[in-house]
């Protein structure tokens, strides 16, 4: 997405739902895989010193994990469907999304207003997102 954004291959992969399927079954064996009393009630009544404790467990920070990974990738995903859809340079945004995925998202949202505020609409359409409809 970030090097090879036009590549036969990065466009076959961001099509595909087959990652995401793959992470959110290892999600849900960690989730699972972490339930017991103690944790079911720091879920039940989320306070943030539970949380912390929470994540403490191997496992769960495990889940976690995959969990943000799950996230940032759909954002990146989405993201880079959005820059090959207008054009809007999406680099930094995608970089930003692979580590921090909110400040990825909002630095594409700002990357896209000022190309649009500042360079007539940020190019042409040259590809649509193959999940919507």
């Amino acid at each position: 997405m970030v090097f090879l954004p036009n590549w036969g291959v990065t466009r076959k992969v961001m099509e595909s739902y087959i990652p995401f399927i793959l992470l959110a079954l290892t999600y849900l064996y960690l989730f699972a895989g972490s339930i017991n009393p103690e944790s079911a009630a720091a879920l039940s009544n989320p306070q943030l010193a539970d949380i912390a404790k929470f994540f403490g467990d191997e496992t769960i920070a495990a889940a976690g994990w995959v969990h943000f990974l799950i996230l940032d990738l759909f954002v990146g995903r989405w993201i880079y469907w959005e820059g090959q859809k207008t054009g809007v340079w999406t680099i930094h945004s995608l970089i930003l999304c692979l580590f921090a995925g909110p400040m990825g998202l909002l630095s594409h949202i700002i990357t896209a207003a000022v190309t649009r505020q500042f360079f007539a609409g940020g190019g042409s359409e040259t590809t649509t997102d193959p999940s919507v409809s």
